[in-house]
């Protein structure tokens, strides 16, 4: 039996697309597992049968490929042992779960330290199942003052650049020596202080070089450190070759490239250094929505308020909210009145005004009341973990167009070493014959110049800008696929009811003297029945007069005494005699889609009163633009034909299926899809599931709260029909963006390698192209951030 399970892993040590191509050829080969790997994320998304393979199994893949498993550790407060058998019962149930490398766990002071491999399993789990055994653990206060692991990196690699850049620097100056005929102190040009030099820099500072290729070689593949210590190795050893030939020899003058290989070292770390600090630039939407959250909540515990870190925050907790906190997590208002600013989640600047039974969502802002709530939705199960799982899960997606890049980055670097082996045999053999220099510098020119980090940085880094930029925006792509497909959509089919409209019914037109509409609403406050609830909305500050004798005639109307007369409301046919002053004014409402209602007291009608559910306001200027943009518009509403094109006619729909049962939703999206249409289907996320599921973008429209943004493929946050145009324009100027990158990474190798074949382009120039290849591409993904969606 399958235990189907997912996991999203930190892989550390790849250096270019060859490697994640690498690893997630190997990882699919495990039996029940499909793995993707992310270069500039740094993570593989894994999705595997549990009982066909565990954890350790696939880690030892990766690490057997030369490459690292991201690990983190936890310290924990761990409370409720009395002796060493509670302690060792911890760490036995610590050390058997799923992700967790090694657990300790000290009785003497209470605490724990996990070592963990994050994405298999998280604080909260084991939190979880230590609780579980009967004790209690909750996060050290200090672990959230570390400085984060990639931080720390990058910090690393600018302390090697330093070095790299000082022991290089005098080596630069003997390349201008040489090409520009200057004098330089005869100690710089001594073969021995250079090497003493270069020496660090291509054994101690690129030894990082070595291993990668040590390890890619052992696995019968080849990566962008093959070719960097290929290219400077040889520089390096043919420069101790040369040295050696001076020694009893004064009058011999060494061709020496040991600034060729101390300068390329430096100029690829420049490049990574670079790379890395842009890539960071990449996760700022994730890192935006994370500083959303609360850090900490006020929880009424034995009648007193305590301050508690969020996520301490349990289900069915009383949390105390007062003006300008952060709600901490989702649940309902049990005491108090405000109004909080959802901006976050919905986009609308107003705040919205919360009494007791309604609903809160976390890190939503609390404006000018205090209030206490029920906690029922805390730590991953909160709105916003759900949006920023959402946003996460999509920026380490692959789009179907990576598919091509990772294709090429696969054969590149064998090529690319056969191109350097070929040009150094022509250059050898025929061009110059004996001049082994001349044939060095080219095929180390070609090996360093062609490196396929550029091209497997093309689409990831794109796709994590386009879909970081959509969630600032309000639009969540679940994955990299359909942020791809979005911009192909020809035909878009729309649900009616509180998508192109309000979904809710309210009071728009009334003709009534003020004496029956304080009867009507007295009447209608004892009716169950939506339209109900809009008339008695309508008028709050109407005082209720007693009622007696309330009846609801099903498909009529009601009836009911009230204040001693007898109040009927209900349709035209119900009431007889007495319409015909209204019946006019009634049909022009009928035909704007309105329910109108005819109000009698005491055997006389007094009036009519219109209800609808309303368009949204944006709806017709929303759907123009996606008309602007040729696309086809449907509405699918299970509204009688009569109502629905009132609807079509007032937003602009082309075409309209009325009548429809949610069940034959999805068939006529594929009748759509069967005419070649690219379909997308706008619904609620819920009821519309099945037409979702069929059309080629299922999009849910609507809150954070309220709407599944976990079975959706985009997600639309606040209802906002104006999202749609702008996720079609931002789909779109993500695909420009990859293809400009995929056009610049291909342009700097094939352009490149023959110019370097030829003898045209001198190693440290190589060097410095293919560094800053990638820092181009990144930089070019980055603009996405700056472009304007209409």
């Amino acid at each position: 039996m399958s235990e189907e399970k997912h996991v999203n892993l930190g892989v550390t040590g790849m250096t270019c697309a060859a490697c994640s191509t690498r690893i997630e050829k190997s990882l699919n080969k495990m039996e029940g597992v499909n793995a993707q790997v992310n270069l500039p994320m740094e993570k593989a998304s894994i999705d595997y049968d549990a009982s066909s393979v565990n954890m350790d199994d696939i880690e030892a893949r990766i690490e057997k490929l030369g490459y690292g498993v991201e690990k983190d550790t936890v310290e924990l407060d761990i409370s409720g042992m009395t002796c060493a058998a509670c302690s060792n019962r911890i760490e036995k149930v610590l050390n058997k779960a799923d992700g967790v490398e090694n657990a300790t766990v000290n009785l003497a002071n209470e605490t724990g330290t996990i070592e963990y491999r994050p994405g298999a399993l998280s604080v909260d789990d084991m939190i979880a199942k230590i609780k579980k055994l009967g004790y209690d653990a909750a996060l050290r206060a200090s672990e959230e003052e570390k400085q984060s692991n990639k931080e720390k990196e990058i910090t690393k690699q600018k302390q090697k650049l330093i070095v790299s850049g000082l022991l290089s620097a005098p080596l630069l100056l003997t390349m201008f020596a040489h090409l520009f005929g200057m004098q330089l102190p005869a100690l710089l040009m001594n073969p021995w202080f250079q090497m003493a030099l270069a020496t660090p820099v291509q054994f101690v500072i690129g030894w990082t070089f070595y291993r990668g290729a040590y390890n890619n070689l052992r696995n019968k593949s080849a990566n962008m450190d093959v070719l960097v210590a290929l290219g400077t190795s040889a520089a390096y050893f043919y420069s101790v070759v040369e040295g050696i030939r001076t020694i009893g020899n004064p009058g011999y003058e060494p061709h020496l490239y040991f600034e060729t290989s101390a300068v390329l070292i430096t100029l690829i770390l420049l490049g990574k250094y670079f790379e890395a600090i842009a890539k960071g630039r990449t996760t700022q939407a994730i890192s935006g929505l994370l500083e959303l959250q609360a850090k900490e909540a006020s929880v009424v515990r034995d009648g007193e308020t305590v301050q508690v870190p969020v996520d301490q925050v349990q289900v069915d907790d009383i949390v105390l909210v007062r003006p300008g906190e952060k709600i901490p997590v989702d649940g309902i208002v049990v005491e108090g009145e405000t109004s909080v600013d959802e901006s976050m989640l919905t986009g609308e600047a107003l705040p919205v005004g919360k009494s007791a039974g309604e609903t809160l969502t976390g890190s939503t802002i609390n404006k000018n009341g205090t209030v206490k709530m029920k906690a029922k939705k805390v730590g991953e199960d909160t709105a916003l973990a759900g949006i920023i799982r959402v946003v996460e899960q999509a920026q380490g997606s692959k789009a179907p167009i990576q598919r091509m890049a990772d294709v090429i980055s696969g054969y590149f670097v064998p090529i690319v070493v056969g191109i350097a082996v070929v040009a150094f045999g022509v250059w050898f053999g025929i061009v110059a014959p004996g001049d082994l220099p001349l044939a060095l510098e080219a095929s180390i020119a070609v090996l360093v110049i062609a490196c396929p980090c550029a091209l497997g940085l093309a689409t990831p880094t794109s796709i994590m800008v386009g879909t970081g930029k959509g969630a600032e925006m309000g639009i969540l792509y679940k994955g990299g696929e359909h942020l791809e497909s979005t911009h192909k959509l020809d035909t878009i089919v729309f649900d009616k009811t509180g998508t192109i409209t309000k979904g809710e019914p309210e009071v728009t037109d009334i003709e009534l003297d003020e004496e029956a509409i304080e009867y009507l609403i007295s009447a209608e406050s004892y009716s169950e029945h939506p339209l109900a609830e809009a008339i008695t909305a309508y008028r709050k500050d109407i005082d209720r007069k007693p009622v007696e004798n309330f009846e609801a005639i099903p498909g009529a109307g009601i009836r009911a005494t009230v204040a001693g007369k007898t109040v009927r409301v209900g349709t035209k046919k119900w009431m007889e005699e007495g319409t015909a002053d209204y019946e006019e004014q009634a049909a022009r409402w009928e035909e704007e889609a309105k329910t109108v209602m005819f109000v009698e007291l005491d055997g006389e009608v007094r009036g009519i009163i219109a209800v609808a559910d309303q368009v949204k306001p944006e709806a017709e200027s929303a759907l123009k633009k996606l008309h602007d943009k040729n696309i086809h518009l449907v509405m699918l509403t299970g509204d009688n034909e009569k109502t629905a094109q009132a609807i079509a006619r007032q937003v602009g729909i082309d075409t309209v299926i009325a009548e429809v049962v949610p069940e034959e939703k999805a068939f006529h999206v594929e009748q759509l899809q069967k005419e070649g249409r690219h379909v997308a289907m706008v619904g609620d996320g819920i009821n519309d599931a099945p037409a979702l599921a069929a059309a080629d973008i299922g999009i849910a429209i609507g809150t954070g709260t309220d709407v599944a943004i976990e079975t959706a493929d985009l997600t639309i946050l606040g209802g906002d029909l104006e999202l749609l145009s702008k996720a079609v324009d931002l789909s779109n100027l993500t695909m420009q963006n990859i293809r400009q990158n995929l056009f610049w990474a291909l342009f700097y190798n094939s352009a490149g390698i023959p110019i370097a074949a030829l003898g045209l382009l001198a190693p440290w120039l190589a060097g410095a192209a293919m560094a800053f290849s990638s820092v181009s591409v990144v930089s070019n993904s980055l603009r996405l951030r700056r472009k304007k969606v209409a």
